[in-house]
């Protein structure tokens, strides 16, 4: 059975500890963090990676951020201190909306509550923090039983970045659908593309399927293409950072150029996400926010340089992938097949 052994935070001793994913998999340690502003570092410099698991963070770094000044303020400035515990971790990320969906959900139980002493409300606050924790594993269990029917016995699947336990609170969503598949029976092959500029292909998808004895094998982007022109790619599945109202798909840098190519060789492209994904405040992928990152990224990685000094660099983290090439859209309460305005919006009723 192909249970994810991946717990890629915990909340240990009053403080939330998550897996740092920088150093993965060369080095596997933990990083404890205790207020809203350390955990914003954490999701910005990437500790933590994910729609899903960026999400859990948050609410995370609300709760902490109220436990923290419960003990040393009260009234009026506690209020304007937790405040810009939610500005802080705001801006820590742009693309993924799940972290905007957990601070308006931390924010409503804060003001469900109303005029209670600070330490009641802090620990209202933890208490919503791991029910998300627990519910965003419930979500990606479903997702991956309804996506699971998808991929036929002995299917090779071609994932993109990382939707794995270590981008959510566990199990998944691209490679728990993977996943549950093979707790079903089936034996599922994983292509993993390396993913350029930070690897999360290479480094944490190839990780985590090789911890749990999937077989997996790892190309560099470029090589996309190539095995699928030689029907060696049965199926992609991708997971997603935000989804516009129409179903355009905002995922990792690469995503695009991966379903064009599934498109031109007639391959199924799947996308697994949560509910708590989709943005139906945004009408395309067109006003989806793209995440532009260091030039550092790209001119080299760690220690190492490869690039010449002085050469110009562009590094968005994200891209659109239109829905018209968006074969299903596997979500907790079922695949929507050719998502589109009205098919998403069902979802929600």
């Amino acid at each position: 059975m192909a249970t994810s052994m991946v717990e890629t935070m915990r909340w240990q001793n009053g403080k939330l500890e998550m897996i740092d994913q920088r150093v993965l998999p060369a080095q596997f340690e933990f990083i404890a963090y205790d207020s809203a502003a350390s955990v914003a570092e954490g999701i910005r410099s990437m500790v933590v990676r994910g729609a899903p698991a960026i999400g859990c963070a948050a609410a995370y770094g609300v709760a902490l951020e109220a436990l923290r000044l419960a003990s040393s303020t009260l009234g009026e400035q506690f209020a304007k201190q937790l405040e810009a515990g939610f500005d802080v971790l705001a801006q820590s990320r742009p693309t993924a909306v799940n972290l905007f969906w957990a601070l308006t959900r931390m924010r409503r139980v804060w003001q469900a509550m109303g005029a209670v002493e600070p330490l009641q409300l802090a620990q209202r606050l933890l208490s919503e923090a791991h029910e998300i924790l627990a519910e965003d594993v419930r979500i990606n269990r479903a997702m991956g039983e309804h996506g699971a029917l998808l991929l036929k016995n002995e299917a090779r699947v071609l994932t993109h970045c990382n939707a794995g336990a270590l981008a959510t609170a566990g199990h998944g969503t691209a490679l728990g659908v993977i996943r549950s598949a093979v707790e079903a029976g089936k034996r599922i092959a994983v292509i993993a593309d390396e993913t350029r500029p930070f690897l999360q292909g290479a480094r944490l998808t190839a990780w985590e399927m090789m911890q749990e004895n999937i077989p997996v094998t790892l190309i560099t982007d470029g090589m996309a293409g190539h095995l699928m022109s030689r029907g060696e790619v049965d199926a992609v599945i991708v997971g997603a950072d935000r989804i516009a109202a129409n179903g355009d798909v905002a995922n990792k840098i690469g995503t695009y150029m991966v379903a064009v190519l599934a498109r031109r060789h007639g391959i199924p492209f799947y996308v697994a996400a949560p509910l708590s994904t989709i943005d139906l405040e945004i009408k395309t992928g067109a006003g989806i926010p793209i995440e532009e990152r260091d030039a550092s990224e790209v001119y080299g990685f760690r220690e190492s340089r490869w690039a010449p000094e002085g050469v110009a660099v562009r590094n968005p983290a994200f891209d659109v992938t239109p829905a018209e090439l968006v074969t299903a859209l596997i979500t907790e309460k079922g695949v929507v097949h050719a998502p589109n305005d009205a098919q998403i919006l069902a979802l929600f009723r």
